[in-house]
């Protein structure tokens, strides 16, 4: 999940925010070439479709972010890292990191809009094990027999629970500032946030600039941080004919936070794949005290605590983050 919390700096949010703007400069083509890298993005279609498996749960067919070598010829066994966002917010999140991941390792990268989010379908039901179902009907539809996986926070827990039930989809596993033993406090405050959202009503025919500043107006009365408020106002978009709608499905995300995502679900299996969980020295969302009980799930887990690092630490210490990652994914086991 993003930081919805008092401690998210804007500079923090500046980042996010200028990465959001550089992706959508990115999409003005469907196939953009650099010399190091082709970026394919798409949008999925609001619909839903049928599962491949033999869960009786409906995947949604996400939009994705996919960075691809092209300076040498694919190697006969090509590996691939696919990332999931936190909740609120987006692949275009992860472009900056993802364009560097893919550069450093040479493998296909794939950043996803998890459902209700991003240009992803939206759907009422929004759990881990549908955010699972997701993962595996893209991977089945793009012929992925095996990936890396990086998730944050909410998409940290989707990664791990698809490592939890698909063991033999999962090459190597990075969690990002989320535990599936505890839950931060900060993460109980979601549902004011939810409700101020809500609760904003926008005269329509008014230009964009316009709405998101009265937007702002009135959410100051619920957040006193202007940085996060400035983040949950880049949700806002046009609908058409003068009105403006939010790009998440927040109903949805709503509806389901407190009894289907705010938790991870009891475990009554374990992953022994190599699992690196990174968090923060300031977050609270991932503890050291936590080890032991995500041994037992994770048996193979290593832990990495990013000094000065909030939530979002692939964010405020990208470099940092980059380093621990990419030297994990590329090690010998």
């Amino acid at each position: 999940m993003i930081s919805l919390n008092s401690c998210m700096s804007s500079s923090v949010v500046g980042t996010i925010v200028r990465q959001m703007i550089l992706l959508r400069h990115s999409q003005a083509s469907k196939h953009a070439e650099s010399n190091m890298y082709r970026f394919i993005s798409t949008t999925a279609r609001n619909d839903l479709f049928s599962t491949t498996s033999n869960s009786s749960l409906q995947p949604v067919q996400m939009a994705y972010s996919s960075y691809e070598y092209t300076k040498a010829p694919p190697p006969s066994d090509p590996k691939h890292l696919i990332v999931m966002h936190g909740m609120m917010g987006s692949r275009s999140n992860w472009n900056s990191l993802s364009k560097v991941l893919h550069t450093k390792t040479l493998w296909k990268v794939i950043a996803v809009d998890a459902r209700n989010h991003g240009d992803s379908p939206h759907s009422p039901e929004h759990t881990y094990e549908h955010l699972v179902e997701d993962i595996r009907f893209l991977m089945d539809n793009l012929g992925i027999k095996k990936a890396s996986f990086i998730g944050h926070s909410m998409g940290g827990r989707a990664m791990m629970m698809a490592a939890l039930k698909y063991p033999q989809l999962v090459e190597k596993l990075v969690v990002v500032d989320i535990s599936p033993i505890g839950t931060s406090p900060q993460l109980m405050t979601m549902g004011k946030y939810f409700n101020a959202m809500k609760s904003i009503r926008l005269q329509p025919n008014i230009p964009l600039s316009a709405a998101r500043k009265s937007a702002d107006q009135q959410l100051s009365a619920t957040i006193d941080d202007k940085g996060l408020r400035d983040f949950l106002i880049m949700n806002l978009i046009e609908a058409g004919e003068g009105q403006y709608t939010w790009r998440i499905n927040l109903d949805a995300l709503a509806n389901n936070f407190m009894s289907k995502i705010s938790t991870f679900p009891k475990a009554t299996n374990t992953f022994t794949g190599k699992t690196l969980f990174i968090g923060g020295t300031k977050s609270d969302y991932l503890k050291p005290e936590e080890e032991p009980d995500i041994l037992k799930i994770f048996p193979s887990a290593e832990f990495a605590y990013v000094k000065d690092a909030g939530h979002l630490v692939h964010v405020e210490r990208p470099a940092e983050f980059l380093s621990l990652t990419i030297n994990f994914l590329l090690k010998e086991h």
